[in-house]
């Protein structure tokens, strides 16, 4: 029962045994730089693991014990000290670890903490400081410091507007100002409006709470009615964020941050208390996100070389403290509605591609999909988890060229059955209806480009409902509500834009806003905003609001607009019966909605009245000064004229003298034969 610190010091790489010294001014001096570097009594403290419930061996196993647990441990820092205390010729069944730094330190304890060895043997993993700090835990109770409470406000204060009017935020000015608008029919409405309060863009948080800016050292979150200062999080030259579904975490990225000690080019940020939760390395930041959430914020994964690593909440540790092998694993996604994540693998040798899903927490596998020619997969899920799309190219033997496959797996019906469509031309777009089981697709080559939509039916069938042919769109963009979706043509297509009702598959407009580069719908599908940014396109920077019909309400230029989001809203509270319940009574809701319209436009109209009359009123005082003025100046102008008064036409007529002056115009002969 020897101290921990003192079986320590006995054997640790950095706690050199070093005798005092008395040195004067003459020693300093000669020996400064070594003297700095005299270790202090706590220093490598915090480098230091102890690792229980460890076997305990004699002599001849004990090598063998050693390269189990460096293989377990060395994945979290390098480790420069290992001790194995003994006592009668066996281990004790604790060790101590020295790591190069203490953050590898703490990757070790929250990774390997409850690792189990094998069926005996537990993994109990401590930083050494630890047991300092509960050895001095008083025996009394200490009250906690009350800590002050911080109230920023409302954070949902705009779903409450009595018009329900959604909000947007605006980057203008080549980024040089940012606002915040109320969306309003007739013109936007200014919420806030700050210079330079982003140094390159923002972000939304997923349920709209909050708003994220950008600066060279870290992140700021901003919310409530006046945009307060919520959070910030220092991050040295971050560039990319990304949040939680749940909006609890925040990930941030820095290229600039990453040491092989201290991983640092991605963090994991908790928004409410600001703390850094874990930091990653990160080799490229191309397929950003690179960690991709579940559904509910308990579940986070990345993918490395033939590995799918999946995190769990709030420990940010491995899941059962190992990562899933998956050989040759290109992609992987999870469903937006259940713990589901899917992936596929390519061919290998005479081992056909497959497509997996799997059920988290459990790594069951629900269903396995093999595929064979393949060339490349994507993966499309339906925003509420209904449906799966893989869309999958292949190169069919015997034949040259290209097919696309898309496999349709039914994820709410028994054993997940799979339904396929098959096409023979290139695909540019594809994308499925949010709250429906609809999909449209656009194919084809320019100028031949066809739109086709189809209907995944009850009956195991999937429908081709309609085919636009000729169409000029590379992109299409649902309305989040459904049913309604625009055909855009951007950048390169000159901003076509087709507004269509796919109920029955109608266009309801065609129309162009040249050179659009970004087209956003309101979490509402009432409005959808057509834009061209400063960044894409250096003139006709403005952005157009349209109806979901596809009538322009407004023409916004801004000087080098650059970016425009909609502000997104929570889930509904409301039930599936209540949803039902209301879209029975809509005729009913529309009345009042219509009235209330009306009174709108009566108040409008009222308010331009209003105007027009201060207008006028303005203009008659005007004009009754300008009169009175110039009837002071009468005497002034009969002067400068000799006493003529020229104010009046018909002044003066005794004066005039009248001469009548002849001119001959024409002669026209007529003879009186022809009469």
């Amino acid at each position: 029962n020897l101290p921990g610190k003192q079986i320590y010091r006995g054997v640790g790489s950095t706690l050199w045994s070093i005798k005092a010294v008395v040195c004067g001014p003459i020693e300093s001096r000669l020996l400064g730089d070594i003297l700095r570097e005299k270790p202090q009594e706590a220093d490598g403290i915090d480098s230091v693991v102890v690792v229980d419930n460890v076997p305990q061996v004699g002599p001849e196993r004990l090598e063998k014990l050693k390269n189990v647990i460096h293989k377990i441990f060395s994945k979290f820092g390098k480790i420069t000290t290992e001790f194995y205390p003994e006592a009668d010729g066996m281990t004790k069944g604790y060790i101590f670890l020295e790591y190069a730094a203490p953050t590898q330190a703490l990757e070790a304890v929250k990774n390997a903490d409850g690792y189990k060895l094998d069926k005996q043997h537990t993994f109990r993993v401590n930083l050494f400081t630890d047991f300092d700090k509960y050895m001095n835990i008083s025996d009394e109770w200490e009250t906690p410091e009350k800590q002050p409470f911080k109230d920023f406000g409302n954070m949902r204060h705009w779903i409450e507007d009595p018009d329900c009017r959604d909000q947007y935020s605006v980057i203008y000015e080549a980024g040089e100002r940012t606002a915040i608008f109320s969306n309003d029919a007739k013109e936007p409405i200014t919420v806030e409006e700050r210079a330079r309060w982003t140094e390159t863009y923002v972000r939304w948080s997923p349920k709209g709470t909050y708003l994220a800016t950008f600066h060279q050292r870290g992140i700021a979150l901003w919310g409530g009615e006046k945009f307060k200062q919520i959070q910030r999080f220092s991050h040295q030259g971050v560039s990319l964020i990304d949040f939680s579904p749940c909006e609890r975490y925040v990930v941030t990225f820095s290229p600039l941050m990453d040491t092989k000690e201290d991983p640092q080019a991605i963090i994991i940020w908790d928004i409410l208390t600001g703390q850094k939760k874990r930091g990653f390395h990160c080799e490229s930041s191309a397929h950003w996100p690179i960690f991709k959430w579940s559904h509910d914020g308990k579940f986070f994964a990345r993918m490395t070389p033939d590995t799918l690593s999946i995190y769990e909440t709030p420990s940010m540790g491995l899941l059962d403290k190992k990562s899933l092998k998956i050989t040759g694993i290109k992609d992987f996604s999870w469903s937006p509605g259940d713990n589901i994540i899917a992936f596929w693998v390519p061919e290998d040798k005479d081992i056909p591609a497959r497509v997996t899903l799997m059920q988290m927490p459990s790594r069951q596998e629900i269903r396995v999909r093999n595929l064979f020619n393949v060339v490349d997969c994507k993966l499309h899920w339906q925003r509420n988890g209904d449906y799966l799309c893989v869309k999958v190219d292949r190169t069919p033997k015997g034949t040259q060229g290209v097919v696309t496959n898309f496999e349709i797996f039914r994820m709410r019906e028994k054993q997940v059955p799979v339904d396929v469509v098959e096409m023979k031309e290139s695909i540019i777009a594809f994308a499925w209806e949010p709250n429906g089981s609809k999909f449209a697709v656009l194919h084809g080559e320019s100028p031949r480009i066809n739109a086709s939509f189809y209907h995944v039916k009850n009956n195991g069938k999937i429908e081709l409902i309609k085919m636009f042919d000729k169409q000029q769109a590379n992109s299409i963009f649902w309305s989040p509500q459904g049913q309604f979706m625009v055909l855009a043509g951007l950048r390169s297509m000159n901003g076509a834009l087709a507004f269509v009702d796919t109920s029955d598959c109608t266009m309801m407009n065609i129309a162009e806003h040249y050179m659009a580069s970004d087209v956003e719908w309101d979490p509402t599908g009432r409005y959808v905003v057509t834009s061209v940014s400063w960044w894409s396109h250096k003139v006709d920077n403005a952005y157009w609001l349209w109806t979901f019909q596809g009538r322009l309400l407004q023409k916004n230029n801004k000087d080098r607009f650059c970016q425009l989001l909609w502000r997104p809203r929570p889930p509904t509270l409301l039930s599936a019966d209540q949803i039902k319940m209301i879209k029975k009574d809509l005729k009913k809701y529309s009345k009042i909605f219509e009235q209330k319209d009306r009174l709108s436009q009566s108040k409008a109209s009222k308010e331009l009245v209003d105007k027009r009359r201060a207008m006028m009123e303005e203009y008659r005082r005007y004009r009754e000064t300008a009169l009175q003025i110039y009837q002071e100046q009468k005497s002034i102008r009969l002067e400068l004229r000799g006493g003529v008064d020229t104010d009046e036409l018909d002044s003066n007529v005794d004066d005039w003298e009248e001469e009548t002056i002849e001119f001959f115009i024409n002669e026209e002969i007529i003879p009186l034969g022809d009469l």
